[in-house]
Parts: C-alpha cells; structure tokens; sequence
C-alpha cells in the first residue's frame, strides 16, 4: 500500500475528504518524525514504536568515504543515527 492507497482507505474508513484524509496523515508522519529526530520516542499501543537507537550498531553509520554519482568526486558521507520501527506482534 502507498501513501495515496492509504489516504483513500483512511479517507473511506473516517468519513472524511480525501484531502483531509491526506492532512491527517501527513501532520501525523511530520508529527513522528520530529519527534524522533528529537530523540524521543513515539510508541503507538497495539501498532509498535520509533525510535532513534544510539547505542544498537546497526543503526548508527560511522563517517565513512563515498563518490558523488554525478561527478564521481569522492566526498565524505558524515555519521548518522538511522531511525527505527518496531511492530508490535500482540
């Protein structure tokens, strides 16, 4: 399902207009990801959580060297902590 797949299921499912529908879920998803940014975790019952893992490995990408695809110049590609998504299995 993509975005525009799931504003018409919400859209149908909340009596709403598909523009509405799309306003939710794009506040929602802006919602989220500041909030992660901010290093806060955002747990939803019954759905899971996201969440920034500092301390997991695979998660955290070291600086390390890459090529820009346009001009194949190497650049540096600076650290970054990779944001995560539990699903929630009850």
């Amino acid at each position: 399902m993509n975005k525009g797949e799931l504003v018409d299921a919400v859209a149908a499912k909340a009596n709403v207009t598909k523009k509405q529908a799309d306003e939710i879920i794009s506040a929602f998803l802006e919602v989220v990801t500041e909030a992660v940014a901010d290093g806060e975790k955002v747990t939803l019952i019954r759905f899971g959580s996201f969440e920034r893992r500092v301390a997991c490995r695979r998660r955290h990408r070291s600086e390390r060297e890459g090529r820009n695809p346009k001009t194949n110049e190497p650049m540096t590609i600076p650290a970054t902590i990779v944001p995560a998504f539990s699903a929630c299995y009850s």
